[in-house]
């Protein structure tokens, strides 16, 4: 028996951060985000029988590690739902994977968010709520024509610098704990944006979404220092010229950076210029399929 998954990674608009246990436990976390069409497979090949003699994993990943783009997360839903060995078809089935994807990651102590999770399982454009007890899914109601229209505006670029985001967490969450005003505030704001993000999706309101963008860079720096840096910066203003507003995706410090232009006319340049600049532009459509499994005779 040959059994294949293959599950989509995200680029994440909103909400950053509030997908974390430790807000979203006493306030409630939202966050908005995407699947896109870059994918982690896996393969599993057993033989016959209970004991099923002979077994091998294997996977692919088409990111590469630290890109922000939620790989790891993206692999943990992969690698579940080869050893849940059945189909997995509804939406309800996935979010129970992206749930046992986080339960893991929790017990071998690592400190992240779930809506990688969940984005990656799920499939689509969400905005997924978080509480304490459990995680609702809202897809975001959008026509063939503005999912064209927001694709048409967004670039993707991988800066080549890894990060470890864990880092990251160990400092944005102990000033979290320690109270301090310009942490909790920007994460207030954080949360509160990815109910304005999705709104301005619906009403395609696209001239609003680079601000809002820019907005999740600006509290990710109150946040942590570290969350940019000069090569962030640089690739900022060097197509200031073009883009409304971007960010960069999960974390930040590195990994890859989202970037919205002021006019689809206007891509082109932007993806000339990071080239250019010795930077990969990652090209990609949105995804809806989710995490899929298929099942094969060997």
């Amino acid at each position: 028996m040959i059994i294949e998954s293959r599950a989509p990674v995200r680029v994440d608009f909103a909400g950053a951060w509030t997908d974390v246990k430790y807000f979203y436990e006493p306030f409630g976390g939202a966050t908005l985000n995407a699947a896109i069409n870059r994918y982690v497979t896996g393969r599993l090949v057993a033989g016959e029988g209970e004991a099923r003699e002979g077994m091998g994993v294997s996977y692919e990943t088409e990111i590469p590690a630290g890109s922000g783009l939620g790989t790891s997360a993206t692999l943990n839903v992969v690698w579940l739902s080869l050893a849940k060995g059945k189909p997995i078809r509804t939406r309800e089935e996935k979010e129970a994977i992206a749930a046992s994807a986080y339960d893991i990651e929790k017990v071998l102590g690592i400190i992240g968010g779930k809506q990688d999770q969940y984005a990656s399982a799920v499939g689509g454009i969400n905005l997924f709520e978080f509480t304490e007890q459990g995680v609702v899914t809202h897809p975001v109601n959008l026509s063939p024509q503005h999912i064209q229209t927001l694709e048409s505006l967004l670039v993707l670029c991988y800066t080549g610098q890894a990060r470890l985001s864990s880092n990251i967490h160990q400092n944005v969450w102990g000033n979290f704990r320690r109270g301090r005003r310009e942490t909790v505030e920007a994460l207030f704001t954080l949360r509160d944006s990815a109910y304005e993000g999705k709104e301005i999706l619906e009403r395609g309101q696209f001239d609003r979404f680079g601000p809002l963008l820019t907005l999740q860079f600006e509290c990710m720096k109150r946040l942590d220092a570290s969350t940019s840096n000069e090569t962030v910066d640089a690739l900022f203003r060097l197509v200031a010229d073009e883009v409304a507003g971007g960010k960069p995706c999960g974390a930040g410090g590195g990994g890859c950076l989202l970037f919205c232009c002021k006019d689809p006319s206007l891509k082109p340049t932007v993806q000339e210029k990071i080239s250019r600049a010795g930077f990969r532009v990652v090209d990609f459509a949105f995804e809806f399929e989710g995490l899929t499994v298929t099942f094969k005779q060997s």
